[in-house]
């Protein structure tokens, strides 16, 4: 009967220990176990720290779900932006630019998604634009009512040095408008995030 006795406590000393050990291993994987105070189930603050979290997260997403509905931009495709550089007097390179300009026009109307072009011509490419001189310019006419999506840029200083050089007004196309620098304005549409491109 000792023996037994014995042999009984010994047992209830050991599941003691295993809850007292089991019972923060269990903690730290966020399960439940049992407490020997009462015998019930508890679930651990971890677990409730990681439900509060799921549910913080689940709460995020419904928020930027509902912030997309009620904006109309969050949903629209991106606008595409591409600068075309001409800064030579070179026929091919010019045609090259305009190839280049009506292909990419094509290719987002095709997509239907939205683009801006802009040739930018300076130094001896101004000659593209130039009213007199132009190689392109019945091509100029014709993409300027055909593919509105494309526009041209004069170089103003570069302008003003052909003026001083030929000694007599230099003409640009109708279809172009003039800008300070040729340079600064790729500077400036590279910078608000613009597609560079030299023919």
């Amino acid at each position: 009967m000792i023996k037994f006795h014995h042999n009984a406590k010994a047992a209830a000393m050991a599941a003691f220990a295993i809850l007292v050990f089991a019972s923060p291993a269990a903690a730290e994987q966020g399960g439940k176990y049992w407490t020997p105070a009462d015998g019930q189930p508890v679930l651990h603050r971890a677990s409730h720290a990681r439900h509060h979290i799921v549910k913080q997260t689940t709460a995020k997403r419904k928020q930027s779900a509902f912030a997309r509905m009620d904006d109309p931009t969050a949903t629209e495709k991106r606008e595409h932006h591409l600068i075309l550089q001409v800064n030579t007097n070179d026929p091919a390179s010019m045609n090259l630019a305009l190839n280049n300009a009506t292909n990419v026009a094509q290719y987002y109307k095709d997509a239907g998604e939205k683009v801006k072009i802009e040739v930018v011509t300076f130094g001896p490419g101004l000659h593209m634009l130039r009213e007199d001189t132009s190689p392109v310019k019945a091509r100029i006419e014709e993409m300027a009512l055909s593919t509105p999506e494309v526009s041209f840029k004069a170089c103003g200083n570069t302008r003003e040095k052909m003026q001083k050089t030929e000694s007599k007004d230099i003409p640009i196309v109708p279809q172009a408008e003039v800008v300070k620098s040729g340079v600064v304005r790729v500077m400036e549409l590279q910078e608000k995030g613009w597609t560079y491109v030299k023919p």
